[in-house]
């Protein structure tokens, strides 16, 4: 299995560059599936969940061609396409779900089975099938499959989400684009992959107001077109490196970061006494002490997202005080406090809060990624321990962050893989 060999004690000095969103990019890709013809995705991220996206787009038709030197994604979409996703790649990736609203709208049939990803909680599937039911879509779950039929049709709807589901809204959203008649979705995912993703099938032609709001409003066409389309910067990836400039109290330039998509979780690295700068294509954090211990409740956008609560925990793992992590989305990213107890981390969880005290400096140990977001944020708790630590799984860490252990290195860290 792979693995990442971590030195602690390194401090991050540099700049590094941060490319497309993996949570749009996969969307995009699978949104290409609306229009026949050649689409082109650029500023792509060179991860392996963009190969599994490829395979899967593949499979039902397209012709995929990646080029991870320009970090660009052209895909030729038949006009007839298949209509199966099979477990062997959904299992990988949770975004496969992501070709349902398109397969539906196209061929007004789709046969996707219930997808993997990550271990970070049970993230059902009831807020996109009702969405689409709302729609006239018929669905039931069979042999592990998600089959969804609309034999007279995909028609405009008044939906109201009970969660403002990511997922959910993009799913809905992109099969409202081919449908008959206006459809709402209200209490709808905010995030900025979500407008980005709602740009884009506006460049094929897509008919959409709302696109940041509660409210989304989509006004069916009778078809689409392909479009090219800039990928929006990564902004998990940008607050990875800006927590990690904070726990090796280093100094990090992101290029292509883009601060309005971060302004929570930059408030709390300034609230943890880290000094943060805008430049003119980023930001960079600089942090000259031990960091100061800070009280975080995850919630959707705008708010702090979910997929950074592992480095503000290893972050208050080793700050000046206490703290309270709150969890609001998944259930299950506590899972990733069992590694950190590893190495020697003061924490205690009950429930959906953690409570963390501080320690001056952790103790390398041999851990475990449980899901991308965890082996990042194992990475940085082991640049802050005393000694090397061993990373199993981290084929995680390379689904979500390009050239990982590179960036690394040409930050100062002594990372590699084994």
């Amino acid at each position: 299995m792979e693995r990442l060999r971590v030195v602690g004690g390194a401090r991050l000095s540099g700049t590094v560059r941060v490319f497309g969103a993996k949570n749009s990019a996969l969307k995009l890709m699978a949104a290409t599936l609306l229009a026949p013809g050649e689409s082109k995705i650029t500023n792509l991220p060179a991860i392996a969940d963009v190969d599994y996206m490829a395979e899967l787009l593949t499979r039902l038709g397209c012709s995929v061609k990646v080029n991870n030197e320009l970090h660009e994604v052209i895909i030729a979409v038949p006009k007839k396409l298949g209509h199966r996703a099979d477990y062997d790649l959904v299992r990988k990736m949770r975004a496969s779900i992501n070709v349902l609203g398109p397969l539906i709208a196209r061929e007004l049939v789709a046969e996707v089975a219930l997808p993997g990803g990550d271990a970070i909680g049970s993230r059902g599937l009831d807020f996109h099938i009702n969405g689409l039911k709302d729609m006239g879509a018929e669905i039931h779950s069979e042999h592990g499959f998600v089959i969804a039929r609309a034999s007279n049709g995909i028609k405009g709807a008044a939906i109201t989400l009970e969660f403002p589901s990511v997922g959910a809204t993009e799913n809905i959203m992109t099969a409202a684009t081919l449908a008959t008649g206006r459809t709402t979705i209200d209490n709808a995912a905010r995030e900025p992959d979500v407008v980005d993703l709602g740009e884009f099938l506006i460049a094929m032609g897509a008919k959409i107001t709302g696109l940041g709001t509660h409210t989304i409003t989509i006004d069916g066409v009778k078809e689409l077109k392909p479009a090219t389309h800039a990928t929006l910067a990564d902004r998990i990836v940008s607050g990875t490196w800006a927590f990690a400039a904070a726990m090796t109290k280093g100094d990090i330039t992101i290029e292509n970061g883009r601060v309005d998509h971060l302004e929570v979780p930059l408030d709390k690295l300034v609230e943890a006494g880290a000094v943060v700068t805008t430049t003119s294509n980023g930001f960079r954090v600089k942090m000259d002490k031990r960091p100061i211990a800070v009280d975080v409740a995850t919630l959707p956008y705008p708010g702090f997202p979910t997929d950074l609560q592992p480095m503000v925990i290893a972050l208050n793992a080793i700050a000046e005080g206490t703290s309270l992590v709150t969890e609001n989305v998944f259930e299950g990213r506590f899972m990733f406090v069992n590694e950190l107890l590893r190495l020697g981390a003061n924490i205690q969880v009950d429930g959906h809060h953690a409570a963390i005290t501080g320690i001056s400096e952790l103790s390398a140990a041999p851990v475990a990624a449980t899901d991308i977001r965890a082996g990042a944020g194992l990475v940085l708790a082991a640049l802050a321990s005393d000694g090397i630590t061993i990373i199993e799984d981290a084929y995680h860490i390379d689904r979500g962050y390009p050239d990982f252990p590179v960036q690394l290195q040409s930050l100062g860290a002594d990372v590699t893989r084994v």
